[in-house]
């Protein structure tokens, strides 16, 4: 398998010289950057080697005591095919959206009507003050709940040294891993996490739009801690470093392994805050120091709670958008009508669609699958000590989304 691993590192940094987003990070020997930079493969001498890789791959059931192993036979072999899947992607082959989510994330994600999240949002009108159209009054409800940009830092630093202090009572994470956290403009996300390697990471929050109070937590757990910071730490730490595991130095973005990276991060907000311990710190630490009114924080919370069951919204406009179904200005107008955004927002996120299009499902899907898994091996909400080992281990280990979803029935 070194021979194998080291090849399927080899055909991802290739593949990254024709895909300008495809290699997410990459910490492995630099001499191998430096080939695939210099040799330049073409994408038909990586479909062939990506083959020839896949050929040699064993198949084996899991045997007692060797669950990994075979996880990770079966891990590269997935992600090779993804490695397939993107390269006729480059070369012109058209998918849908769920035959490309499918092919890239090992997932397909639900369809819903506009009846279904047309519900949503009658109930959320109750809760809005004012009158007119819901989005409006979901924006001037919004207007007291800003960071201001002259204390965005403090509040994002007080957000992840909690984070951290939590998944520290839990989770033994390396020595001297850290994250720097940088502020930038002119991007189509709201946060990413660039990891380095040595158990360090970069950490580039977005501030071309207004950034709300419930985004610090969202965003310090998300990229940091128990998020992609922990991930990408852990599998460097359990798999690279103990056991040699090159394949995991690289991390392809458009793989399977993306919906187990966002799930993750997704779901660990509410292992890290289970039930109201978020409201309880949002309303002691991080309204006083944003400079916000700490008594209105319950009723922020309440219309945040259901705002965020809109989140497959976000899909069904992206899966029209790339179906060809709708054009742009529809999938905005779909955009601020179901997922109540901004049209700044809205217009922002259909750019996002256009550069990382079926990677959306990987958010609420891989939340939904994480979530699944985990309480379906006793890591309840009632058990949280439980749920806080599943989660660990899921994070340290190789298992694929259709993993997820047959574990988890």
């Amino acid at each position: 398998m070194t021979s194998i691993s080291e090849r399927y590192v080899k055909l991802v940094l290739a593949l990254g010289q024709h895909d300008a987003d495809y290699v997410d990070a990459y910490y492995g020997p630099p001499e191998w950057r430096t080939e695939a930079e210099t040799r330049k493969m073409s994408l038909a001498e990586i479909g062939g080697d990506a083959d020839g890789v896949l050929d040699q791959i064993p198949r084996r059931p899991v045997a007692a005591g060797d669950v990994l192993v075979a996880l990770r036979e079966e891990y590269l072999r997935r992600q090779l095919e993804a490695v397939r899947a993107r390269l006729r992607m480059l070369t012109g082959t058209r998918l849908s959206f769920d035959e490309e989510s499918k092919a890239l994330y090992d997932a397909v994600a639900p369809t819903y009507p506009e009846s279904y999240f047309q519900a949503i949002l009658d109930r959320l009108e109750g809760l809005l003050p004012g009158r007119g159209v819901v989005l409006d009054r979901y924006d001037a409800f919004r207007q007291d709940f800003i960071i201001p940009p002259t204390k965005l830092a403090e509040v994002f630093d007080a957000a992840i040294a909690e984070c951290r202090s939590r998944t520290l009572e839990h989770i033994e994470l390396p020595p001297g891993e850290r994250l720097k956290v940088e502020y930038v403009t002119n991007r189509t996300w709201s946060g990413y996490n660039w990891y380095q390697g040595s158990y360090h990471s970069l950490i580039h929050v977005n501030t071309d739009l207004p950034i709300y109070v419930d985004r610090a937590i969202d965003l310090a757990c998300h990229e940091g801690y128990p998020g992609h910071h922990v991930y990408n730490a852990l599998l460097e730490k359990h798999l690279v470093r103990d056991r040699g595991w090159q394949e995991f130095t690289v991390y392809a973005l458009f793989s399977p392994q993306s919906l187990i990276a966002e799930g993750t991060a997704n779901y660990g907000i509410e292992v890290a805050f289970p039930g109201s311990e978020r409201i309880a710190f949002e309303r002691r630490v991080l309204f006083p120091k944003a400079g916000l009114d700490p008594a209105r924080a319950a009723d922020y919370d309440r219309v945040q709670g259901l705002v965020d069951r809109l989140a497959y919204a976000g899909n069904e406009a992206a899966r029209r958008y790339l179906n060809g179904e709708i054009d742009r200005a529809a999938a905005t107008t779909w955009l601020t009508r179901y997922a109540i955004m901004s049209p700044p927002r809205a217009a922002q996120r259909t750019r996002f669609f256009d550069q990382y299009r079926s990677y959306v499902i990987n958010y609420n899907l891989g939340k939904d699958l994480v979530r699944q898994y985990i309480e379906s091996r006793g890591g309840s909400s009632d058990r949280p000590e439980q749920r806080w080992q599943e989660f660990e281990t899921l994070l340290s280990s190789p298992r694929l989304p259709s993993g997820l979803i047959a574990d988890g029935q």
